[in-house]
């Protein structure tokens, strides 16, 4: 029995070509999730002149609602590589968020734990996210904000334990706007592109 044998580019952008499809047919989702990201980081950069319990509960809705609009955009998206990362990500941020909700008191060092892996493991999908659609238009985009995410992950880790609740808000929301505005302009792009006449060769 004869095998097909493909080469490893041939692999990578049968890969990419999935990829763009899965994104062209749910840029509308990653449209919404990346302005809504972006609303969810004005808000975070705001809420830090409030309590540490306010700031908490405030995280915990949006690493909610940051997860569930992420997993809407995964629907249809299972045969992609990076999708089982994303999952992660995913029930992380979900789990994580409720949590938060449910003991916005407790310990800062722990929740600030929390937050560093949602950071570094979010950061990581998202950087497989980018190197999977390269060279897709705007695919650095989607790698500088993950490698933000890390670079979080890694700045609370080096500054444990963290002792203010404000300085979690404020990375958080610097994460948020930084992923959200990526994501919003790489999908503004790929549906731009898409209504024009396919030209690839």
């Amino acid at each position: 029995m004869s095998e097909q044998v493909i080469t490893i580019d041939q692999a990578a952008q049968i890969m990419r070509e999935a990829m763009r499809d899965a994104i062209k047919r749910h840029s509308l989702w990653y449209m919404i999730q990346g302005i809504l990201m972006m609303v969810a980081g004005v808000v975070a950069l705001i809420f830090p002149l409030f309590s540490s319990t306010a700031v908490v509960l405030m995280l915990g809705w949006l690493l909610i609602i940051s997860g569930v609009l992420q997993g809407i955009s995964l629907i249809g998206a299972t045969k992609v590589p990076h999708f089982w990362l994303q999952l992660i990500s995913v029930v992380l941020s979900i789990v994580i968020g409720f949590m938060f909700l449910r003991d916005p008191g407790g310990g800062l060092v722990a929740l600030t734990l929390l937050l560093i892996i949602f950071f570094i493991v979010g950061g990581m999908a998202r950087i497989v996210f980018a190197l999977t659609i390269r060279p897709l238009r705007d695919w650095g985009w989607i790698l500088a904000s993950g490698l933000v995410g890390v670079l979080i992950g890694i700045y609370l880790f080096a500054s444990l334990p963290v002792t203010a609740a404000w300085l979690l808000g404020l990375l958080f929301g610097v994460y948020l706007l930084c992923e959200g505005a990526a994501l919003t302009y790489m999908t503004w792009n790929v549906r731009q592109d898409s209504a024009k006449p396919d030209q690839t060769a």
